[in-house]
């Protein structure tokens, strides 16, 4: 049962001001809306539990991962109905998007267990060494301390209450304090109510996990402005994070912020790939820019391709398939606004052709399909501007030396793609060294919506794709943006971290 209010430090609280959900089905709820107070209770909380948290032994902590993945499953038909009726996604979306989840969070689970994050280094002592004897160094990664976390408002699961950002935050020693997205409070609340049960089941301190819902703008300043708060994860729009990252580096102590803001994830067909399966590139690159109603970080929103029949084909097969996309639920109202706003803004750009597009109503969108040329795309930044839904460009280049050109003028990215065949191998040597440079991931003859969550996976890139590009919220290594080096020297074996003692 939804209770309507924050989890603070183990308690429920109510709040004079509330809001209403705006579901896309089913009935509305009232929730406590969130204040600067509530903020400072729960970072002071945080930074009170950091003390035993923040040190305790990394199979506890794994531990505490694992049982907020069962709590969460158990409660698994409920999250399912609520996210559903908040969001409009899919019942098996968010199967899978719970499954995803509860994967994650195993994932560190078994990272942490195992060590591998901590990074550790020994350069034992040289006493005799000329002309100055080296002293005992040893190094490990330690929690950094209070983390905020911003819920998403596209993956109500994977990238919210429990999500990326809080998982690896928690598995690095971090308490955190959570902003809860106010497109769907009840799945975020139902999540927070399984993280409460794994505190108290294993007995943790209550302000290892607070979620905080609604609220106007000063409730987000606040929580990156607090004191206590020593890092911020973020997933959202480029204005909204553009302005916390501000407000970080602001601060008397300016504190990182993990923001993933934008990306339009290019995708490169090149000539001998058009040419042997363009029709099934298009029909793929239609599936994958419409998943979801487009509601991806990872939708690749431009499609290079050599103006000619084979780039023909391409299209024509990209359009035939968007055409049997019927109408999809967006996420809110608001997104759906904002999706209209941007296919208009594209419609009347100069040099910019309709393909294919419709009137969307309410919170329904379909796709538009646009193309121009690569002389004009290089002219107009606008062009290269992410627009949140099932939009694609078409940009028809003349040579392969005007595909390298788009390409040295992208902004960063989290993903772009190239599409290629062995005689495109030449082509492909060229545009690589420059795409490694833009995004985090860069992939061969595939569709960058699907994120493996693994050791190995990046997800982040120069900006605007996101704040820091040596970060990823993503896989394993995404716990390491919550840590810290520290060394030790000449430290008595019997007062350091037990991982290094025995060095």
């Amino acid at each position: 049962m939804l209770k309507g209010k924050h989890l603070i430090a183990g308690e429920w609280v109510g709040a004079d001001e509330t809001f209403r959900s705006e579901p896309a089905s089913g009935e509305a709820h009232v929730f406590a809306a969130g204040n600067p107070a509530l903020v400072d209770r729960a970072a002071r909380a945080a930074e009170e539990a950091f003390w035993t948290y923040g040190y305790a032994p990394h199979p506890a902590r794994a531990a505490f991962l694992r049982a907020i993945a069962e709590e969460i499953d158990r409660l698994g038909d409920e999250i399912t109905r609520i996210g559903h009726e908040e969001t409009g996604l899919p019942e098996a979306r968010l199967v899978g998007e719970r499954g995803r989840t509860t994967g994650q969070l195993r994932l560190f689970a078994d990272h942490i267990e195992s060590g591998d994050h901590l990074d550790i280094r020994h350069d034992a002592a040289l006493p005799d060494r000329q002309p100055a004897p080296r002293p005992d160094i040893r190094l490990m990664q330690r929690p950094i301390g209070p983390v905020a976390v911003f819920g998403a408002s596209n993956f109500p699961l994977a990238f919210s209450t429990a999500g990326g950002d809080t998982a690896a935050a928690l598995a690095a020693g971090c308490p955190v304090v959570v902003k809860g997205h106010s497109a769907h409070p009840g799945t975020g609340e139902l999540v927070a109510q399984a993280v409460d049960a794994a505190v108290r089941r294993l007995g943790l301190h209550p302000g290892t996990f607070s979620l905080i819902q609604g609220g106007r703008r000063d409730v987000g300043e606040a929580l990156v402005q607090h004191p206590l708060i020593k890092a911020v994860g973020f997933t959202g729009s480029l204005r909204g994070g553009r302005a916390l990252f501000d407000l970080c580096a602001a601060r008397p102590e300016p504190i990182p912020f993990f923001g993933e803001l934008g990306s339009v994830n290019p995708m490169f067909v090149l000539p001998a790939a058009a040419r042997a399966r363009g029709a099934e590139i298009g029909k793929g690159w239609a599936g994958s820019l419409t998943m979801g109603a487009g509601q991806f970080c990872t939708n690749p929103g431009i499609a290079v391709v050599l103006d000619g029949p084979d780039g023909e084909r391409f299209k024509a097969s990209a359009l035939e398939a968007l055409g049997a996309v019927g109408p999809q639920t967006m996420l809110t109202d608001g997104i759906a606004q904002a999706f209209r706003d941007g296919a208009r803004r594209v419609e009347q750009t100069g040099g910019v052709s309709e393909l294919t597009g419709t009137a969307c109503n309410g919170r329904a969108a379909s796709p538009y399909l646009f193309e121009t040329t690569a002389e004009r795309f290089l002219a107009d930044d606008a062009l290269s501007e992410e627009v949140f839904g099932p939009l694609g460009l078409v940009v028809k280049a003349r040579s392969v030396d005007e595909m390298e050109a788009i390409a040295r003028g992208l902004h960063g990215q989290l993903t772009t793609t190239l599409h290629l065949d062995e005689a495109d191998y030449p082509a492909a040597r060229r545009l690589l060294p420059i795409l490694e440079r833009k995004a985090g991931r860069v992939l061969a003859n595939g569709f960058p919506t699907g994120v493996e969550v693994s050791s190995a996976m990046v997800h982040g890139g120069p900006y605007p794709a996101s704040t820091n590009f040596g970060a990823t919220s993503v896989g394993t290594l995404s716990i390491r943006r919550f840590l810290r080096p520290v060394s030790y020297q000449n430290m008595p074996a019997a007062i350091l971290p037990d991982e290094i003692a025995a060095l």
